[in-house]
């Protein structure tokens, strides 16, 4: 197998069902599918990884109470939108 190096790429084969793929190329067009596929990998594995810190986090320490929530919001997404994120219209 070919050794990547970093910012190279590989084509790899990937079954979808067709319904998602006929959206996704409406919405990107042939040439931005893998781009866009591409930031949706990167952005579930970043949530994968929150996900893990936390469950290590309550693991120790319990669970999140709302407050730690509301700054951890607040870190994230500045003090507007975090009101915003709460009521789920982001």
């Amino acid at each position: 197998m070919k050794q990547n190096r970093a910012g190279s790429t590989e084509n790899i084969s990937v079954s979808m069902p067709a319904e998602l793929i006929n959206e996704l190329r409406s919405r990107t067009g042939r040439r931005g599918l893998s781009s866009y596929i591409t930031e949706a990998v990167r952005h579930q594995l970043a949530m994968d990884g929150l996900a893990e810190i936390v469950a290590a986090h309550e693991e120790e320490h319990g669970a999140l109470t709302e407050q730690e929530i509301e700054a951890a919001r607040r870190e994230l997404f500045g003090d507007e939108r975090a009101a915003d994120v709460e009521r789920g219209a982001v």
